[in-house]
């Protein structure tokens, strides 16, 4: 019997963020983030998970699979694996998966249909090849990189230096299916206490972390810096990232800042140095945002080009975005979704698909709703379990946007749990917490009773496509909520839930062809209220990962403050049991997670 189908599996492997993409003829079939599986945060590891996800969606199996193509970051592939089999090395292949990797036909694999590729060549692919341009340019930022030893992408004649030097910013023309290079930008070996400290060196997204470092004691949590800028004062502190002839300057890091956050020191929030943290975040964004678009200017006047895509962790930067892409000079713009690490696995599925299969492009990536789709049985399965049963009432509604709509003008907090699970770090409307916009409270409100963030940090909203330009300033969409809009000025006291601190939202649009049961929902919404939006945040408690299965979103409903869940088209409330019976599971799973905490070997 001939084979159907052509298949090409992308995977981001071992350090954080692992992922798999499996394209399915040049289309994207599935994508999936390991952590959404393990419920570890930027999950690292081996892949086995994620490709299984993949492969049982799909319903083939890896006999079936046409090419494999690998990234990781820290080396190649190949050499990552071969330091595996004998060096000690937790953090990217812990003990339990050691034997799997080892018996997995992918690892340490001499076959020709297992490739590995560079860092920021997996990203521009990420970029370029899902998006809906047939030319334009590629900005590619991101905290570090593969080395330049390893990159393999042709280099421009004038692109010397250290074989060592790491890939910091990195800068394409595409056509088709051709891919050039114009320009890398590289960090420098630099001395650092430990080898690991990319963070030290002198580069756009590498500073932006040390000063996420420096805020919140974790390199990761940009997010947080990029929410707490609004808060500081202008001009506090000298310039942190410089353009001088094209060139990136990054001044020494130096005894002015001595007021960094000691983890396990105290309240975060009540730390005397608050106000100098906000004064720094607010330095590191503006820096940030007028190096991008200096670049920006200068990719457009060199290419010419009209379009723009971009991918790098420095792309969830949505404050950013949103002046790249109104004040960078090109006409349109499109952020890869899962325009971090993640997204890798996308890359390098597409650079097996172009480069290695010469097949040509046809697949746009129109939403990120990459993840299996769960059966009314799973449902089902969810809704039985003996401690679920009994604390709940599920009621199946014959229109379940109608019935949520009501809730939510009456202020109830929804779980709201739809089709397959979006890509990326973002919750686009299937696994999201929504809520009443209208009252300011309702950020406190999300806070206390789920979310449990830091009382900086602002909600997104989601609005209906045709409504975004009456309610936000700027002409360009954002389907993946990865741009910053000013709200107008005469809907902030209508909206004030989605409103930051300098009166801007991270949007996102929604529109009937990529959601429609998420687009009707915010009608009956703006029928009952007037008001096309919603609050929408990710699915999840502070520090885990956004749900993915029916039970994952069972487990946050019923630990949590979220009033209801929608499954599907099934609503559920809880009942008075839940009173009683919440605190005695409660009790036990944590008893429990010691138990197995004090069981690992040490």
């Amino acid at each position: 019997m001939p084979k159907k189908h052509t298949y090409v599996l992308g995977l981001n492997t071992y350090d954080h963020d692992v992922s798999a993409c499996l394209l399915r003829d040049g289309a994207i079939a599935y994508a999936i983030g390991k952590e959404r599986l393990t419920r570890e945060k930027h999950a690292t590891g081996f892949y086995k998970e994620v490709i299984d996800y993949c492969l049982d969606a799909e319903g083939i199996s890896l006999d079936d699979v046409d090419l494999v193509v690998r990234n990781c970051y820290i080396l190649p592939v190949p050499e990552m694996e071969e330091r595996l089999t004998y060096q000690d090395m937790p953090g990217f292949l812990p003990p339990p998966e050691r034997e799997q990797a080892e018996q997995h036909p992918y690892f340490r694999s001499n076959s020709d249909k297992v490739v590995s590729i560079s860092h920021h060549l997996a990203h521009a692919y990420s970029a370029f090849a899902a998006s809906p341009f047939e030319e334009g340019a590629v900005m590619i930022v991101d905290g570090v990189g593969s080395y330049r030893a390893d990159a393999m992408e042709k280099l421009p004649e004038d692109d010397t230096g250290s074989p060592l030097a790491r890939e910091s910013e990195s800068y394409y023309r595409f056509s088709g299916t051709r891919l050039d290079c114009l320009k890398k930008v590289w960090l420098e070996p630099s001395r650092g206490m430990l080898n690991e400290e990319f963070y030290s060196m002198p580069g756009l997204g590498a500073l932006y972390s040390r000063a996420s470092t420096y805020v919140f004691g974790d390199w990761n949590k940009c997010g947080e810096l990029m929410g707490l800028a609004p808060y500081g004062r202008r001009e506090q502190f000298r310039h942190l990232l410089e353009i001088e002839n094209e060139e990136l300057r990054v001044p020494a890091w130096s005894a002015e800042f001595k007021q960094p956050y000691l983890v396990g020191t105290g309240d975060w929030e009540n730390n005397p140095a608050m106000r100098h943290w906000e004064d720094l975040a607010w330095r590191v964004q503006d820096d940030t945002e007028s190096v991008l678009l200096a670049r920006a200017h200068w990719l457009r006047e060199t290419t010419g080009a009209r379009n723009l895509c971009v991918a790098g962790g420095v792309a969830l930067n949505c404050v950013a975005n949103g002046r790249v892409a109104r004040e960078g000079g090109f006409e349109n713009i499109w952020i890869q979704p899962a325009a971090g690490d993640d997204g890798i696995a996308i890359g390098c599925a597409y650079y097996g698909w172009l480069e290695v299969l010469k097949q040509p492009r046809n697949h746009v990536m129109e939403h990120a709703y990459t993840g299996r789709t769960y059966g009314e049985h799973e449902i089902v399965n969810a809704l039985q379990r003996p401690l679920v049963r009994i604390q709940i009432n599920p009621v199946r509604s014959d229109d379940v946007c109608r019935d949520t709509a009501r809730l939510l003008s009456d202020q109830k907090v929804i779980g709201w749990f739809q089709g397959p699970s979006e890509f990326g770090p973002r919750a686009l409307g299937n696994r999201s917490l929504l809520a009443d916009p209208r009252k300011a409270e309702m950020k406190d409100i999300l806070n206390s009773r789920v979310k449990h963030r830091q009382a900086f940090r602002p909600f997104a909203p989601i609005v209906l496509a045709e409504r975004m330009k009456d309610i936000f300033e700027g002409e360009e969409d954002s389907p993946f909520m990865l741009i910053a809009k000013a709200v107008r000025p005469e809907w902030r006291d209508r909206i004030p839930g989605i409103v930051h601190v300098d009166g801007t939202a991270r949007v996102q649009t929604v529109r009937e062809a990529t959601n429609p049961r998420l687009y009707r929902l915010l009608q009956e919404f703006d029928r009952l209220t007037g008001v096309p939006v919603l609050i929408n945040t990710s699915f999840n408690v502070k520090g885990e990962p956004i749900v993915e299965t029916p039970e994952d979103a069972m487990v946050c409903f019923l630990t949590t403050g979220i009033d209801h869940l929608v499954l599907h088209d099934t609503l559920i409330s809880k009942n008075a049991m839940h009173r009683f019976v919440a605190p005695v599971v409660k009790v036990f799973s944590d008893v429990g997670a010691l138990v197995a905490q004090s069981s690992q070997p040490a």
